[in-house]
């Protein structure tokens, strides 16, 4: 050992040695560095798991706010247009809003969250922001049901805006379909014609928009032609109504509460 240390006689030998050991150390030492990398690995991927987790649920929530902005923007431009609507009215108005539709595909009905207590009255004219959409048929004190235009039991007198011809215009069963029956062949009316209410009949008062005519027929020896329009009213998917109380027809008015007053206390209205 003196003589090594003095003169580095076995240099040579312990560089051969630790040569030789090198690879023994090293595979000793691997079981533990493959303990400490997969343990790392496992918990870098539980890390990347647990953030993708965290980003996806905050991304659910960004959205479901996101399309919650959307429908209160939407509803807003609902409201604008209402007022916007009510503003040209003459009439009185009261703004309800729809909470229920009748899920037989030949009815076209529909559940209002105002009632006789709001005074909403039996025969009632319903509208959106663009046209009729149809009239109250029961009434209860908290809500009512309205038939739209285009049940195929409705029917509302209307005229061509144009020409003044009137017609009765009869719901087809379908929401995007009205059909105006008995009209001669040389009536004045044409495709693009605006239809609106008459005033005929009590119910709806004259001057509002219903449709537009669609289609003209004339059927080979018919002796009327076959006249289809478009509810002017989105009646698939208006949620905010109008209904119209004529400021002329007060007493009328009061009479038809007293009488849907009655109606409801004797006919309880099955939700639809």
């Amino acid at each position: 050992m003196t003589v090594d240390h003095r003169f580095d006689q076995f240099a040579k030998v312990r560089t051969f040695l630790a040569n030789i050991a090198a690879p023994v150390h090293y595979l000793a030492a691997l079981p533990v560095e493959i303990f400490s990398q997969l343990s790392g690995s496992l918990q870098s991927a539980d890390d990347l798991q647990q953030r993708n987790a965290d980003l996806r649920r905050k991304n659910l929530l960004l959205s479901a706010r996101l399309q919650k902005t959307a429908a209160l923007e939407a509803e807003n431009l609902r409201l604008r247009d209402l007022l916007g609507s009510s503003g040209k009215l003459h009439d009185q108005i009261l703004i309800a809003e729809l909470i229920a539709i009748d899920l037989d595909p030949f009815k076209h009905q529909a559940v209002i969250n105002k009632g006789s207590g709001d005074g909403v009255y039996k025969g009632q004219a319903v509208l959106d922001a663009n046209a009729v959409m149809g009239q109250v048929i029961q009434v209860s004190p908290i809500s009512a049901t309205v038939l739209m235009i285009t049940d195929a039991s409705h029917a509302l007198p209307v005229q061509v805006n144009r020409s003044g011809l009137r017609g009765i215009a009869s719901g087809t069963g379908q929401l995007d379909q009205l059909q105006l029956h008995n009209l001669p062949l040389n009536s004045d009316i044409e495709v693009g014609d605006l239809l609106v209410t008459s005033g005929l009949g009590g119910r709806f008062p004259a001057g509002y928009p219903v449709g537009q005519v669609s289609r003209i027929e004339k059927p080979a020896g018919a002796p009327f032609l076959s006249v289809y329009a478009r509810p002017s009213a989105h009646l698939e998917r208006a949620r905010e109504l109008l209904l119209v109380i004529p400021r002329d027809n007060q007493s009328i008015t009061a009479a038809s509460l007293t009488q849907a007053d009655n109606d409801a206390a004797d006919n309880d209205m099955s939700p639809l």
